[in-house]
């Protein structure tokens, strides 16, 4: 018994030390003189009497040197805002990199300044915030501590399912200058855009990070080691004193469109619609908000990026709608993978979407998140409207609790239910349980089971399960990664995304990271293997892929990753993969070349370039995808996209091609154009997105959208569509 206890004590202190880095500790000055937020911090009264924070630390290019140029960062907070200011000197600020002037462009490759506030001090969940010279608007969520984010260098996630939700928006304010001296930023938060613990005095947990474009340089406040990035809340400093508000908020965002559509198939036909609509964010305490919506519409999103199938399994295409996002990481339960999730036991995009692919309006409804009792709430319930001849509208609720525990460790259980409204209506529901063990800095074990009703398509009741069990270990030199993953073939969650059903999976992963000091200009080397297999339940082996890699990334901003895959591919039923063209059932295994190679992303001019050739179901593939960017000065930029498949099979041969074009010109971080153009050679369709956004505050503002298809086919007929939507939205903020 004794031992026992012994153990237990031991596991507790591996989990529970391990607090902010208790060498990095800075205090927030009160506010006297209340500054004028226009990025000119240098002899500004507000600003010179605080005592700044200018120890800063290299990641890279040469970790843990000092900055090579002067970086000074002070903080000081008022009754309802937190305002932050740094100034980046520059030693060479013609040299100074603005690669983007759109709200959250990515900040890795343009001379930044980012910091992220852990409000309550959990190591779990944190706020990110960020500018470049030119002034952007960059905020994220962070929630899982960060976990799992930096083993790619530079990989921006999009999705809201991981560690990091950038399509999270919120209200604050930003304002940089440039000089001689380089280049200078102020941020003001208001207390009310964060949800932190009860109290009049606090300790925040706080990290500040600095990128130096031309010089390939990223530094930070609290040392962060290679193998995680800022969003490490276990790395971050701590700053005291800060005396926050008990804050009231009440945010009532109304709006009105009209839209003209056309439509050109075998007859012509014209309509014009307009519309109203309403969301509402109340803060019931300062850790928890309600949110509310009425009539939710999405005009201004951006279209989907099209994607070609050249495999039998599902497509995963990310969140993009506002309403879903803010705190969209506590609804997560599932996997991840290098590629997108196999498993999400909620999925917002099913809110929404008919069975085959019909928009459903959405009439209303709320969800309430946050913390209370020291538990991470989630609940949220949505009703679609009735559309004739699809459905006579779905109610869809999900209730997340979460307790969240120092050092990654966490347990949890969720619950999903849809419920078909009518005579005719059924309904489904999910339950699942989830956790995560912390053991010293490097480790941790991951879990999570799950069950489902049955699908009503499938005999039987049996199958209906789903678990995952994983152990990581990350160093900086070192990342090793176990995970084991089991779904019934009943596995059924309709308010979720599965890719695939009825399997066993093993994944292994190691990878190791080596800094030579100067050799021919390299700054890292990531050799690594990785292999993952999914089995049938019957001990079919369906999929199987060995990768054997290494990145070679240098000072200079190049980088070469050169591969080599060992593919096997187990087909149970022959399947259509192009018009046409079948795959028979068999087994097949294959190797093939992979290289990947990107010029410096901070350049005007860039490319990526990522080719595979080997071999494909029996036959051949050569595959390149490329990526060209150009900007022009700091206000326009844009990409050619290009992913071509020339496959020569058995049962023939085809080629799919597609090609998207991103196009932006920023006349200021707030009023920008955007277009996003594609065609695809296998539905032969051309498609346009176009919008104008000039944005009074994060999510309202006025927005003009564009929209034309043409379908080339001819299956059934060639059809063109047309529309235009003109969007306003305005913030009325009652305690203001």
């Amino acid at each position: 018994m004794k031992s026992r206890i012994q153990w237990l004590g031991v596991l507790v202190t591996l989990t529970w030390s391990f607090a902010s880095n208790p060498d990095y500790v800075t205090t927030a000055g009160v506010v006297n003189i209340e500054p004028v937020i226009d990025g000119r911090v240098i002899n500004d009264p507000a600003w010179e009497s605080l005592p700044g924070i200018n120890t800063f630390t290299q990641k890279s290019p040469d970790e843990g040197e000092a900055v090579t140029e002067r970086t000074v960062v002070k903080v000081m907070y008022s009754t309802n805002k937190l305002y932050i200011a740094a100034v980046c000197y520059d030693a060479n600020p013609e040299k100074i990199v603005i690669t983007d002037t759109r709200r959250d462009a990515p900040l890795n490759n343009t001379d930044s300044f980012m910091f992220i506030l852990d409000t309550f001090q959990d190591q779990q969940n944190g706020y990110v915030f960020g500018t470049n010279a030119g002034g952007i608007e960059y905020d994220a969520q962070v929630s899982k501590g960060g976990e799992g984010m930096s083993i790619s260098i530079r990989r921006q996630s999009v999705g809201t399912g991981d560690a990091f939700n950038i399509n999270w928006d919120a209200q604050w304010e930003v304002k940089t200058n440039i000089g001689d001296y380089g280049w200078s930023a102020e941020f003001a938060i208001p207390f009310k855009t964060l949800r932190y613990a009860t109290g009049n005095e606090q300790d925040w947990g706080i990290n500040f990070q600095r990128v130096i474009a031309h010089k390939q340089e990223q530094v930070f406040w609290a040392p962060i080691p290679r193998q995680y990035s800022l969003n490490r809340l276990m790395n971050a400093g701590t700053i005291t004193g800060i005396k926050v508000p008990n804050a009231r908020t009440l945010k009532i965002m109304p709006y009105g469109l009209g839209s003209k559509n056309d439509v050109v198939s075998e007859t012509k036909s014209s309509s014009t619609a307009s519309d109203f609509g309403l969301d509402v964010k109340f803060g019931v305490t300062s850790s928890l908000i309600l949110d509310l919506t009425y009539n939710t519409d999405f005009a201004q999103v951006e279209a989907d990026e099209q994607q070609i199938n050249l495999d039998r399994f599902s497509l995963f295409f990310p969140e993009k709608r506002g309403f879903f996002l803010e705190n969209a990481g506590l609804f997560s339960v599932g996997e991840n993978t290098f590629s997108g999730p196999d498993i999400e036991m909620f999925f917002s995009r099913r809110i929404g979407i008919g069975p085959n692919g019909e928009p459903l309006p959405i009439l209303g409804g709320g969800r309430l998140t946050g913390t209370a009792g020291g538990f991470r709430i989630g609940a949220l319930n949505i009703q679609t409207k009735t559309v004739d001849n699809v459905t006579n509208g779905d109610n869809y609720s999900v209730l997340r609790i979460k307790k969240e525990l120092p050092n990654r460790t966490s347990y949890g259980v969720m619950m999903t239910n849809r419920t078909g409204l009518g005579a005719d209506g059924n309904s489904n529901g999910s339950y699942a349980i989830d956790g995560s063990l912390g053991i010293g800095e490097a480790i941790q074990l991951i879990g999570f089971g799950a069950n489902t009703d049955p699908d009503p398509n499938i005999q039987g009741d049996t199958g209906t399960y789903a678990y995952l069990l994983e152990a990581n270990r990350n160093t900086k030199t070192l990342t090793t990664q176990l995970r084991y993953t089991e779904v019934g073939e009943n596995f059924n969650p309709e308010l979720g995304y599965i890719k695939r059903r009825g399997y066993r999976k093993v994944l292994f992963r190691i990878l190791n990271r080596t800094r030579p000091k100067d050799t021919y200009g390299l700054l890292e080397i990531r050799p690594h293997i990785t292999y993952w297999g999914y089995w049938k339940l019957d001990g079919f082996l369906e999929t199987a892929r060995l990768h054997v890699d290494n990145h070679w990334e240098f000072r200079n901003g190049y980088r070469i990753d050169t591969a080599i895959n060992f593919l096997n591919e187990g087909v149970e039923d022959t399947f259509e993969i192009a018009n046409g063209v079948m795959v028979p059932s068999g087994r097949y295994d294959h190797k093939e070349i992979h290289i990947r190679t990107n010029t410096n992303l901070t350049k005007p001019f860039n490319i990526i370039m990522v080719n595979k050739i080997g071999g494909f179901f029996g036959g051949n593939r050569q595959n390149a995808d490329v990526t060209i960017g150009y900007r022009f000065g700091d206000r326009f930029t844009s990409a050619i996209i290009s992913k071509y498949n020339d496959v020569h099979l058995p049962d023939g041969n085809f080629i799919t091609h597609l090609i998207k074009t991103r196009l932006t010109y920023a006349f200021s971080p707030k009023l920008y154009i955007q277009s996003l153009i594609q065609y695809n050679n296998q539905s032969d369709e051309w498609s346009m997105n176009w919008r104008l956004i000039w944005q009074e505050s994060a999510g309202t503002g006025l927005y003009l959208v564009y929209n034309q298809t043409q379908d080339y086919d001819g299956i059934p007929m060639n059809s063109k569509t047309k529309s235009l939507v003109v969007k306003y939205s305005h913030l009325f903020d009652a305690f203001k």
